[in-house]
């Protein structure tokens, strides 16, 4: 029988981010419903890295739409800093998958579109933007257009995009998916270096097991679809980290172990429900 997993928070204080009992639906074309999470409970603490792992259409990124305010919860109760959520809770970063840097604009000015947005002057927001911009390491790119950079370059606009307007919950969806190896690792050792110290609760969906365990204080293992939580692991490894150095450490591979023991039940589950609906 599977038991639910109430992680605890692992800061002083009023936990970040709250889940409880958080159940997900929606309609279905033929007017049903499908259940895509079920009695969800989860405690992000302030300052807390959590990742999410789980098999394919189990329901990670509508965890994060959730905490967002994106998605009501059909059921249970979402709190972010102790608060219900009844919509887009202020001091919220999201990073997608696809970025949202826009074509018309440079990356000066892509990444002053956030304080632009929540009132700040032209000139405040740019100067700090060529802050942002220095520090995602794009110094000498600040007139350059998105058709003129690389996907990895794209990417550390994205993050300065969100990071710039300093957020208090950063929720990140796959976010270095579609980059090569050499690549995400470089990103993953940024998103980790700009992250630190700054008090920030993050929480990271990825398919990625090395990634999950490389960033994370707290890797959480959801099962298939109607997904809950199956498994809440603790990451002792010490910070600063590097990601191509961690995961060559033997406490980093036990680790890796006990995740991918607790998702490969979950990965089978998946792949036979997806071979049974093609039959």
């Amino acid at each position: 029988m599977l038991t639910t997993v109430q992680p605890r928070p692992t800061r002083e204080g009023t936990p970040a981010i709250e889940l409880c009992g958080v159940t997900k639906r929606f309609p279905t074309r033929d007017g049903g419903q499908f259940t895509a999470t079920r009695d969800l409970n989860l405690t992000v603490g302030p300052g807390e890295f959590l990742t999410i792992v789980g098999p394919t259409g189990c329901g990670k990124s509508t965890s994060l739409s959730l905490i967002s305010g994106l998605a009501p919860a059909s059921g249970g109760e979402v709190l972010v800093q102790g608060k219900p959520v009844t919509g887009i809770p202020d001091g919220l970063g999201y990073m997608f998958q696809q970025d949202a840097v826009l074509p018309w604009r440079t990356v000066l000015d892509n990444v002053a579109a956030g304080p632009r947005y929540r009132g700040t002057d032209k000139n405040t927001a740019r100067e700090r933007a060529r802050e942002w911009v220095v520090k995602v390491g794009l110094a000498g790119f600040e007139r350059y257009y998105p058709h003129q950079l690389s996907g990895g370059m794209r990417k550390r606009v994205a993050l300065a995009q969100t990071l710039i307007n300093e957020p208090s919950i950063l929720l990140m969806d796959e976010p270095f998916g579609a980059l090569d190896v050499q690549t995400r690792e470089h990103m993953q050792d940024l998103l980790l270096d700009l992250w630190s110290g700054s008090g920030a609760a993050v929480v990271f969906v990825t398919h990625d097991l090395t990634e999950a365990i490389a960033l994370a204080d707290t890797v959480v293992v959801m099962t298939a679809a109607p997904a809950t939580i199956k498994d809440v692991v603790s990451v002792s490894l010490e910070r600063p980290r590097l990601v191509e150095e961690v995961r060559l450490e033997e406490s980093f591979l036990e680790v890796y172990r006990r995740v991918w023991d607790s998702l490969r039940e979950e990965v089978e589950i998946t792949r036979v429900r997806g071979a049974r609906n093609v039959a």
